[in-house]
């Protein structure tokens, strides 16, 4: 029975000509406009908690373009650390 429904399901999925998420009725929650305004609030706010604790602890605040600068040298660390082990 497990056979003929997972063949069933297949023929299906073979001869349907619509697309994959029309068939799963899937459909975008959100639009990739307010996805991408999402993940811009989210660095805002986590920008500013982390300014809010160093100013607790008397450290200097970091603005956007530092953060952008820090995390640019950190990707170029982690790229050339996985090079240099593939080449190993």
């Amino acid at each position: 029975m497990l056979v003929f429904i997972a063949g069933v399901l297949l023929v299906v999925g073979y001869f349907y000509e619509g697309k994959d998420a029309d068939l799963v009725d899937w459909k975008l929650t959100r639009s990739p406009e307010v996805e991408a305004q999402n993940e811009i609030d989210d660095v805002r706010q986590m920008l500013e908690a982390q300014n809010e604790m160093r100013r607790r602890r008397g450290a200097p605040e970091i603005d956007g373009e530092k953060l952008r600068e820090e995390v640019q040298g950190e990707e170029l660390e982690r790229l050339r650390r996985g090079n240099s082990l593939e080449a190993g």
